[in-house]
């Protein structure tokens, strides 16, 4: 553990990501107004400007959207949709592809099929895959979910594959299979917490690609319904009116991109902790 914070990148990370999470956790206590009242006498306030809002006094720190909804309060509630998004894929797609990735790395007649099946699923575009799960079951949060997580899964697989058929050949493990222990023990005991250091570094770039992957599918109008406060939402509702009222997109963009990047920053730093030979070269 004090290896981790030792490290400079994972501080950083870290130290960001925190901010983030507080801010989410705090959105309504934070956030001014509930992000889907609207004003329509306040239809683009610009960002400071303070006044009534139905009724009571208010102070629009990021102004207001074109139908007079607080940009900041749905900047706020947005961050739990995102860190929502990206924690639910990540959680998925790992589980998932471990369990496939055992599979197919361990029993050599499961991997002809799964392996294949895998490729075919990497052969076809995530943001392509996405969009067509998305259409064809709706577009709900946990629909979205879904759609990106699917598309990260062989990539999971195809990992831990890689590991399984390197771990399978350790002396450990083929003395667990001569004393006859039986083979999901082997799996659970053996091959799995050799394999958590490589997953842990992978889960968190599948959240930082789904919460832009998200972002885009609600900017395109392809992800959630644009009554719900995401920063795909918000900035989709001000591209129209860019020229005029750029603070619509470029608030959001402030929040999506430092959550992106301590999200990166944090994988990039436990994969130079985690990773033994990555220690060695440093």
């Amino acid at each position: 553990m004090n290896k981790l914070f030792q490290n400079s990148t994972i501080r950083f990370g870290a130290a960001v990501l925190g901010v983030l999470v507080l801010l989410a956790i705090l959105a309504p206590w934070l956030g001014t107004v509930d992000p889907a009242q609207m004003d329509a006498n306040h239809i683009n306030a610009a960002a400071g400007v303070s006044g009534e809002f139905n009724g009571t006094p208010h102070h629009f720190w990021m102004g207001a959207d074109s139908i007079g909804r607080d940009i900041y309060s749905r900047v706020l509630f947005g961050t739990r949709i995102s860190l929502l998004v990206g924690l639910c894929t990540a959680l998925l797609s790992v589980v998932l592809g471990a369990s496939l990735g055992m599979l197919a790395g361990y029993f050599k007649a499961v991997d002809a099929v799964l392996m294949r099946i895998m490729d075919g699923l990497m052969a076809i575009p995530s943001v392509l895959l996405a969009i067509a799960l998305v259409a064809a079951l709706g577009p709900q949060l946990w629909t979205v979910i879904v759609a990106i997580c699917i598309p990260e899964v062989p990539r999971v697989t195809r990992l831990v594959r890689s590991l399984v058929l390197t771990l399978r050949e350790e002396p450990y493990v083929e003395a667990a299979k001569a004393l006859a222990t039986p083979t999901p023990q082997i799996l659970w005991r053996h091959i799995l917490p050799n394999s958590l250091a490589p997953l842990l570094v992978q889960g968190t770039f599948i959240a930082a690609s789904a919460i832009l992957t998200e972002a885009a599918l609600s900017f395109l109008g392809l992800g959630l319904p644009a009554d719900i406060p995401t920063w795909g939402n918000i900035m989709a509702e001000g591209r129209l009116q860019f020229s005029q009222y750029p603070g619509n997109v470029l608030f959001p963009a402030l929040f999506l991109v430092p959550m992106v990047l301590a999200i990166n920053l944090l994988g990039d730093g436990l994969r130079d902790v985690l990773d033994p030979k990555f220690g060695k070269r440093s």
